[in-house]
């Protein structure tokens, strides 16, 4: 039998816990393809804030994972990009991203939905007549 520790190591819950924040994992995932403009962040995570969006990035720069880059065009561009210690997440996230395939089911979208539930459904029968 293996002895488990009394206490979990900081350092891991630490960094479960930096990493593991709502939209951290995939704003990161999104990153490690180079260095992006806001709105293309934005768009790869339609589901995302703007709000929350502009918190986690200010949070993954205070972390020292992301680079913020202002670029004095007409308008001024804000772009971002993984640090070192950003990009160093790469071969972790890709480990997530294989269990998950394998163990998290895929969800389906609402056309898929309406589609199974007219599979399922029961079939309309004509009424009996009487006196047949």
């Amino acid at each position: 039998m293996v002895e488990i520790a009394p206490t979990v190591c900081a350092k891991f819950h630490r960094a479960v816990e930096l990493i593991g924040g709502r939209w951290t994992g995939v704003i990161i995932q999104t990153l490690l393809q180079g260095k992006t403009r806001y709105a293309v962040i934005k768009t790869a995570i339609p589901d995302i804030t703007d709000r929350m969006l502009s918190e986690r990035l200010r949070s993954l720069e205070g972390e020292d994972l992301v680079t913020r880059w202002v670029i004095a065009d007409s308008p001024v561009r804000v772009e971002y990009e993984l640090t070192e210690k950003g990009r160093s997440l790469e071969i972790a996230l890709n480990e997530i991203s294989t269990w998950a395939n394998r163990w998290i089911p895929a969800e389906s979208t609402p056309d898929e939905d309406l589609a199974d539930s007219h599979e399922h459904a029961p079939q309309s029968r004509s009424p009996a007549t009487k006196g047949g």
